[in-house]
């Protein structure tokens, strides 16, 4: 987004998203004196009003399917992929051919900041997305066969971070922070928490809407996300797309 202020020494150019993650701060702020200048001038809307300033609204990295669960969710549908991107997909024998956002559901009890049944499904969702003759293909129309460093792990909580890493020590694996400003073909976000009473930092941070933003937007094909069935919907106020119903995936074994 881009907004001008006038003053009185010339213009200032303000840019930013407020949708993605802030700065970290430190120390006690006066309500509202924590606002950034984009979220003060936005005053509650998602994106830049045309009175206002601009709105950058060209995606040069999300496959439609994925720019319209965005759009919708992020930035009130405004935001398009660039022309040409519908080619950034997968291909090939994985649950996962195609683009878009997808779900995997699975069941636990009593998680709260790590999850070893989401580590064991996502090295299976690696696997799976690894073999030999699974490809993906880039904004240049160049395909190449789909590696393990072309895939991103995040999760929310620097515990599941450690238990994923020892798992999957030759993967790229980090919190969403770690990853904003990078992009992968694939990504995929475990949720890790069992249940929304079971989030160890509380609602606001699992289901933070710009947490969520920047960890399924680095992708360029696909992002898959891993989740307990009792908070793929608990809480999330903010999935009004009907997106996460239509990938449901159950991955299955080779034998």
């Amino acid at each position: 987004m881009f907004w001008l202020l006038p003053g009185a020494l010339g213009i200032l150019f303000c840019l930013g998203d407020p949708q993605q993650l802030e700065q970290p701060q430190q120390g006690a702020h006066p309500e509202g004196s924590d606002v950034s200048a984009l979220d003060h001038v936005l005053d509650g809307d998602q994106t830049m009003p045309q009175e206002k300033g601009l709105f950058f609204g060209t995606s040069w990295r999300l496959n439609p399917n994925l720019c319209a669960y965005t759009s919708e969710l992020f930035y009130e549908s405004r935001l398009k992929s660039k022309e040409g991107l519908e080619i950034q997909t997968l291909k090939g024998e994985t649950s996962f051919s195609g683009s878009g956002l997808f779900h995997v559901p699975v069941n636990h009890e009593g998680n709260q900041n790590s999850s070893p049944e989401e580590v064991e499904m996502i090295g299976q969702i690696v696997d799976d997305l690894t073999r030999a003759a699974v490809t993906w293909t880039d904004r240049k129309n160049n395909e190449h066969s789909l590696q393990r460093n072309n895939i991103l792990i995040v999760a929310p909580y620097n515990a599941q971070v450690a238990a994923l890493r020892k798992a999957l020590p030759d993967m790229l694996i980090g919190t969403v922070d770690k990853f904003q400003g990078q992009e992968a073909p694939v990504v995929i976000y475990s949720m890790t928490s069992s249940s929304p009473d079971d989030a160890p930092r509380g609602m606001s941070f699992l289901y933070n809407p710009n947490r969520f933003n920047v960890a399924t937007s680095r992708a360029q094909c696909i992002s898959i996300l891993v989740c307990s069935p009792q908070t793929d919907g608990a809480g999330m106020s903010f999935y009004r797309s009907d997106a996460l119903g239509q990938w449901d995936v159950q991955i299955q074994g080779d034998g």
